[in-house]
């Protein structure tokens, strides 16, 4: 017999759970606990399993605080099953339509698979305990903070004047900050000198800035005395705006080097995750780009079908149908928002260089789509490789920043590979088979060529494009 153990999660109170037998009916309900192992063993017992029955967990993915709690069951051999939060909620208005407090949501929870005859899916991921899936969301915040700043740095160097754009440049790099962080008043630019300000920047650019972004520098500081004049009565104060803007590069130093850290772990993260690279052999996706995908997709094999994969994406159309009517309204949007994004932006950079979805691209716009919702039809397309991945992917093939970590330091070397040190890989020519074929029914790679067959929908070769 399978009995049902309903948890309505708590994050900070304590959780509530139910428990009810295959029919529906409560063995007990409203029992209170928290996630302590003294805890969750007294829960346990009182189950009251006999020989031959089985426990299914059905709970909602409260925060992070359910990944902890799951893990301990699974490790009991309970069966844990993720219901959408949106699903519960209906269920619950049925159930009560004024009524919301955690006792109902437990036994309701108890009582789901009886909404499901053909069985809930067993949840077999530890979601935001997983490294890489943790990993890239915390990437992502961190550039779209540094974004942040380098608009309010744009704000503040237009006090400056046009020339300090063209002297610094709109990436805002290594050099670019460190000047902005020491010398981003005027008058100690124009105090510093020419010479000492080269030197300045050789050293903090490697190189690649000399005499001739020095003078640029120079010259923007004497054209923002010029604009602004020597009187700070009636001018500006360039020693307090000088001020505002080291507070801002330096800021912009510190994200940066933290996204430097974060590339490299990702990088070895991505290369046990996928060892052939299949993702990052999609055109479009670079490396941070196919680490989104990976991590945020988790174990592709959960997903029972294509379709599956693209819902989840939220990069399909809603659906409003009722007898010979039919509507189609914008995008679900549901699912993870990062995959989401990741997956616009490599079909944006795919079709600027795969022929093939190039011109997929402009027979949609030709039909008078707007640029968004063709970038959105190409990237339903993107989802095939995850789903095609090998089932036991440490049998494949080394992926090149692993290879290139075990060169340097002997076979079975661990650790973060430099990006100094990972090679480029190039791709060879692969004349297409008759029809489509997946890679879990094909050869993942020829070893006498290196040759790989990438698949996103088709089985060709591309040249990596590598952009985050």
């Amino acid at each position: 017999m399978e009995l049902t153990l309903g948890i309505d999660v708590a994050c900070r109170a304590a959780h509530q759970a139910s428990l009810a037998r295959p029919d529906g009916t409560f063995v007990w309900t409203g029992r209170k606990f928290f996630t302590r192992p003294a805890e969750l063993e007294a829960l346990w017992a009182a189950l009251g399993l006999a020989e031959g029955d089985t426990v299914r967990v059905v709970l909602e993915p409260t925060r992070n605080a359910w990944a902890p709690l799951a893990s301990w069951l699974r490790r009991r051999g309970a069966k844990v099953s993720m219901v959408p939060t949106t699903q519960s909620a209906d269920l619950r208005a049925y159930y009560s339509k004024h009524t919301k407090n955690d006792h109902l949501d437990s036994k309701l929870l108890a009582r789901l698979p009886l909404l499901h005859p053909e069985g809930l899916r067993e949840h077999t991921s530890n979601g935001p305990a997983e490294p890489l899936r943790r990993i890239v969301k915390i990437r992502s915040s961190i550039v779209k903070r540094r974004t942040a700043v380098f608009q309010r740095l744009d704000a503040q160097l237009e006090l400056l004047g046009p020339a300090w754009y063209e002297a610094l440049g709109s990436n805002y790099g290594k050099a670019a900050l460190a000047v902005l962080a020491r010398y981003a008043d005027p008058h100690a630019l124009v105090r510093l000198g020419q010479a000492r300000l080269t030197r300045f920047l050789i050293r903090h650019s490697r190189g690649a800035w000399r005499d001739d972004h020095a003078r640029a520098l120079l010259t923007a500081a004497k054209q923002s005395l010029q604009l602004w004049g020597t009187d700070t009565e009636t001018g500006i104060d360039f020693a307090e705006l000088a001020a505002d803007i080291a507070v801002e590069a330096e800021q912009a130093q510190v994200l940066t080097d933290q996204i430097d850290d974060l590339d490299e772990r990702i990088a070895n993260l991505y290369a046990e995750a996928d060892p052939t690279a299949v993702i990052a052999s999609a055109p479009g996706v670079g490396p941070v780009t196919s680490a989104i995908i990976t991590g945020r997709i988790g174990d592709p094999h959960r997903f029972t079908s294509l379709a599956a994969i693209r819902a989840y994406s939220g990069l399909v159309p809603k659906v409003a149908q009722s007898g010979q009517s039919h509507h189609q309204h914008g995008l679900t949007k549901a699912g993870d928002p990062l995959l989401r994004e990741a997956l616009f932006t490599a079909a944006d950079q795919a079709r600027r260089t795969d022929p093939q979805l190039a011109a997929k691209y402009a027979r949609l716009m030709a039909t008078e789509r707007h640029h968004d919702s063709a970038i959105c039809h190409i990237a339903t397309t993107r989802p095939r490789a995850p789903q095609d991945r090998p089932q036991n992917p440490r049998q494949s093939r080394p992926h090149p920043r692993v290879q290139a970590t075990q060169s340097k330091n002997g076979p079975g070397a661990t650790g973060v590979a430099k990006r100094s040190n990972i090679p480029t890989r190039q791709h060879q020519p692969y004349d297409p088979p008759s029809g489509l074929t997946s890679l879990r029914n094909s050869e993942t790679a020829a070893p006498e060529s290196g040759t790989r067959i990438p698949s996103f929908g088709r089985a060709w070769h591309y040249q990596e494009i590598r952009h985050t």
